[in-house]
């Protein structure tokens, strides 16, 4: 009885080796035995709990046959087919790995162990992700040849404090953001408050030992730089607003599913950022202000288990440009960096997605070639709403760099109670901003389906930093009149900004959806309660 196979939905976000990105696909059984694929459905429709399908991964199948290590390192290719083992099971992932994105991270496991890589990808840790595991199981590992990690040196044990006011997304890595009403009560976002983005451990770095190393590939030209070095640049300060590509992504996930973590608006903050000037360390490495073909790699010290860094890259024609205002930070809003933002040097990029700004800059190479890393090719960019992930590629869509316009209400929050001023209005804040150094030059809000708009006041602004160069975002105002009809009933208010190119917010998040749920700025909608 060869029946046709199961479909099975994989939920993990896509982040770098052995990450298991959210799809659909066909599985084939790992054999021809029907009795074999029933009973690997049975054990896992049987674990009704994440520690009754962590035990099934640690439990030895009798009804399956027993391989050693010897024999699993031979399965490492299509061809022979890819096992892995996990606890111990081992698992035949043929089928899977070329429906996967960041199929070549999956294949730095093929033929052993993926215990290291989970140990420290914990997002995997999850009844669904691992009952579609054990779903593959085809056999035992022999007892001598099991791999355990229990005591491996816990990446995370290290990792440092944070404020409790942050709402986390996921603990390890840890990814949170601050409740959205604080981004509006100060220009520049405290240190504690700022969001924070890891994709891997937070390294620790000694300032003293701390090298930063230097390459370009075109003149073949290298040297390594100390942290004393950079302080020898002259010291440039530059305000800018730091965002995630993935900021407003819970408001996305309303129109569809998305796998990925659900920021809500406040994966975002603004900063006073102080360091070198990249293009004055790029120009002692040979590179010419006119020399602007080509791109600067970024990477950090945060690696994963086969020491592959966190990397990202920029245009070249971006870091020379001394208008530009890329810098090598140390300081964030006059401290140095705290751990969590990039200690001790990260590189700030103004108007440009978050996971461009590398934290913990280990290595500078300026190449003909953008960065190599899965950060740069395969996640951080954005498709059609057509495009699923079966007809996805991720190589025809370029990097995103610049960020699009956008505003977000801080203040009132979906679902509140807002009372109604004496004067019959109610008041609304909020930020807005527009990445590649475009200014805000006006907010508008409605409270009625878009019949009347109001025209939001700019408390706080980045002033006399000339055109093209406000990398800061908005502080806004608004007064919103509220008829004594709807007084006692619901409101759903509305915000769109428009930058100096007059760009402005799209309408709805079902037209700009798309299946990494990133560059999400359609209008911002918050629904209140009238008192």
């Amino acid at each position: 009885m060869n029946e046709s196979i199961n479909q099975v939905a994989a939920v993990v976000e896509g982040v770098e080796a052995g990450r298991l990105i959210v799809r659909r696909y066909r599985r084939q059984p790992p054999s021809s035995s029907v009795d074999q694929k029933d009973s690997n459905s049975v054990y896992a429709k049987e674990a009704s709990s994440l520690e009754e399908i962590r035990k099934a991964h640690d439990t030895v199948r009798k009804d399956l046959p027993e391989y050693t290590m010897d024999e699993i390192v031979k399965h490492n290719g299509p061809s022979a087919g890819i096992w892995v083992t996990y606890g111990v099971g081992v698992y035949d992932i043929t089928s899977f790995v070329p429906k996967h994105p960041g199929s070549d991270k999956v294949m730095l496991a093929a033929g052993g162990a993926i215990d290291p890589f989970w140990h420290i990808f914990q997002q995997h840790n999850t009844k669904e992700v691992l009952t579609l595991l054990e779903s593959y199981r085809i056999g035992n590992l022999r007892a001598d040849d099991v791999v355990s990690t229990k005591d491996l040196h816990d990446p995370w044990s290290t990792e440092p404090k944070r404020h409790p006011i942050l709402k986390p997304a996921t603990l390890k890595p840890f990814n949170a953001e601050p409740p959205a009403s604080v981004l509006v009560d100060s220009f520049l976002t405290p240190n504690e408050f700022f969001y924070v983005r890891n994709h891997l451990p937070v390294p620790e770095v000694d300032i003293k030992s701390y090298e930063l190393e230097m390459e370009n590939e075109k003149t073949g030209r290298s040297k390594t730089i100390r942290f004393p070095d950079l302080l020898k640049y002259p010291k440039h300060t530059v305000t800018a607003t730091i965002m995630c590509g993935g900021n407003r992504r819970s408001e996305m996930m309303e129109v569809k599913p998305i796998k990925g973590l659900p920021w809500g608006a406040s994966a975002v903050g603004n900063a006073q950022w102080t360091g070198a000037r990249l293009c004055d360390v790029l120009r002692d490495m040979g590179v010419k202000e006119g020399d602007e073909e080509g791109h600067v790699q970024f990477e950090g010290l945060d690696t994963d288990p086969t020491n592959t860094p966190y990397g990202a890259s920029i245009p070249l024609a971006k870091a020379m440009d001394p208008r530009g205002d890329v810098i090598l930070a140390y300081e964030m809003n006059g401290q140095p960096l705290n751990r969590d933002h990039g200690f001790p040097v990260r590189v700030i990029v103004p108007g440009v997605v978050g996971s461009r700004n590398v934290k913990w800059l280990g290595r500078i190479v300026v190449s003909r070639a953008e960065s190599s890393s899965h950060w740069q090719q395969n996640d951080y960019k954005s498709f059609s709403p057509s495009t699923d992930w079966d007809t996805v590629d991720f190589k025809s869509a370029p990097a995103i760099q610049n960020m699009p316009v956008t505003s977000a209400i801080c203040t009132p929050a979906s679902g509140e109670t807002v009372q109604v001023e004496k004067d019959g209005y109610v008041t609304v804040r909020g930020y807005a901003w527009s990445g590649g150094g475009s200014e805000i030059v006006r907010v508008d809000v409605t409270a009625d389906g878009g019949k009347t708009w109001t025209v939001a006041t700019l408390d706080e602004s980045e002033k006399g930093t000339g055109p093209g160069r406000h990398w800061s975002w908005s502080l806004w105002t608004a007064k919103i009149p509220v008829p004594k009809g709807q007084r006692g009933a619901s409101l759903e208010i509305v915000s769109k900004a428009v930058d100096s190119n007059y760009n402005t917010q799209p309408e709805s998040f079902a037209n700009i959806w798309n299946l990494r749920g990133v560059v999400g700025n359609a209008y911002s909608r918050v629904k209140v309660n009238l008192e």
